[in-house]
């Protein structure tokens, strides 16, 4: 794995992290749809998915976030540590604001006070200061 590759890691699984978020969040909704009322009469299902699994289903997204959350905070840690690593301050800053922070190219030549040309020159220099962990697949 490059070293590009390997700090990406962690964008995309917070993608992923959020992309569950959505699916909770639109669960819910359908949720809130699914309602039932107590009669004695003979009950038409106003609903093809019950209350009961659509519940279910969002108890294992939340686990399935828990998880994704302690790998994140893990694989933020390890990339924390090898930008550390790196000898330049500049690129360690940009490396955590791209990596760490998921800044655009436009926010970071901001903060850093440079023009994006300069941030992506910078950036390639930086990439190549970040030494990948061998077992990384």
């Amino acid at each position: 794995m490059k070293a590009k590759e390997y700090l990406g890691q962690a964008y995309r699984l917070d993608q992923r992290i959020n992309s569950k978020l959505e699916q909770i969040a639109s669960l819910n909704e359908l949720a809130m749809k699914c309602t039932s009322t107590l009669t004695g009469m003979p009950r038409k299902h106003d609903c093809s998915i019950s209350k009961i699994e659509v519940v279910s289903k969002i108890v294992d997204l939340q686990e399935e976030i828990n998880r994704d959350v302690e790998k994140l905070v893990d694989l933020k840690r390890e990339i924390v540590w090898r930008i550390k690593a790196v000898d330049d301050t500049e690129y360690q800053t940009l490396l955590e604001l791209r990596y760490l922070c998921f800044k655009t190219w436009e926010q970071i030549a901001v903060d850093m006070g440079y023009n994006v040309r300069h941030v992506f020159r910078l950036h390639d220099e930086a990439v190549n200061s970040i030494t990948v962990p061998k077992t990384c697949h």
